[in-house]
């Protein structure tokens, strides 16, 4: 298993648990958290970039793989804004990917892995074409002018799905 932290910095060399801003989680308990690799084309966007991303999973219906997919060979989609596009053609990411063992999983369905001690990353991994790079991993990128309506349509179906820094959405 491969797990990742993504960032636009280019020179962490450790990474130490940090409090956690979340509302389900103990507050008093610092964390450091990862991505797997099905995953991890949720995180290959702008940090702040509003996103709706989804992916098929066991008990997705046939009707909402021909609803929310163009492809029957697509299992994952990344919807951004047009007034993200360009930035994310110029943004570079580095994923920093850790050694699984200390991790344990915190959200199967979104993905996450969490740590609770001091991380130092096994490698580093540059991806200055965003747009490529989900391409490269068979995901359909889409750009639109609204994400609410996507959002909305996306969280009563049968899809995984994750909506990312929608306070930035238009």
């Amino acid at each position: 298993m491969h797990l990742y932290h993504v960032s636009e910095e280019p020179d962490i060399t450790v990474f130490h648990p940090r409090l956690p801003k979340r509302r389900d989680l103990d507050p008093t308990v610092g964390l450091i958290w990862a991505i797997d690799e099905e995953h991890l084309p949720n995180f290959l966007t702008p940090r702040d970039c509003p996103r709706v991303t989804y992916h098929i999973r066991p008990e997705t219906t046939a009707e909402d793989r021909r609803r929310f997919f163009t492809s029957d060979k697509v299992m994952h989609t990344v919807i951004i804004e047009h007034g993200w596009f360009d930035r994310m053609r110029n943004t570079t990411l580095y994923l920093y990917e850790f050694d699984p063992s200390d991790f344990v999983l915190q959200d199967e369905i979104a993905g996450y892995y969490v740590a609770q001690t001091t991380q130092t990353p096994i490698a580093r991994h540059v991806i200055d074409d965003l747009p490529g790079a989900l391409i490269a991993r068979g995901v359909e990128l889409r750009v639109t002018d609204n994400l609410r309506c996507i959002a909305e349509e996306v969280k009563t179906s049968t899809l995984g799905w994750s909506l990312c820094r929608m306070a930035n959405a238009k």
